[in-house]
C-alpha cells in the first residue's frame, strides 16, 4: 500500500502532535497531509515535520522549502 492508493480515505487521516524527536499520535489513521505538496504521507513513512509549525513534511525538499519560507529575512 502506498500513499496513492484510492484505499486511503479522509477516516484514515491521522491527527499527531509533533515533538523534537517523536510524535504523539492524537487520532489513531494511516496517513497524514504534507503541509507544503498536500501529499498523503503513511505514517510508516513520515520522518519530517516540524515541532514549532505543528505540520508534516513528505520529505526533505518540503522540510527545506518549509524552512526557507518562514526563516528567509523580511
Amino acid at each position: 500500500m502506498n500513499a496513492f492508493d484510492p484505499d486511503f480515505s479522509a477516516a484514515d487521516l491521522a491527527k499527531l502532535h509533533y515533538g523534537d524527536g517523536d510524535f504523539a499520535v492524537l487520532k489513531p489513521g494511516r496517513y497524514v497531509v504534507c503541509a507544503v505538496s498536500g501529499k498523503k504521507v503513511p505514517l510508516e513513512q513520515l520522518r519530517y515535520w516540524s515541532a514549532p509549525l505543528q505540520e508534516a513534511y513528505a520529505g526533505p525538499a518540503e522540510a527545506l522549502q518549509r524552512w526557507r519560507e518562514t526563516n528567509s529575512p523580511g
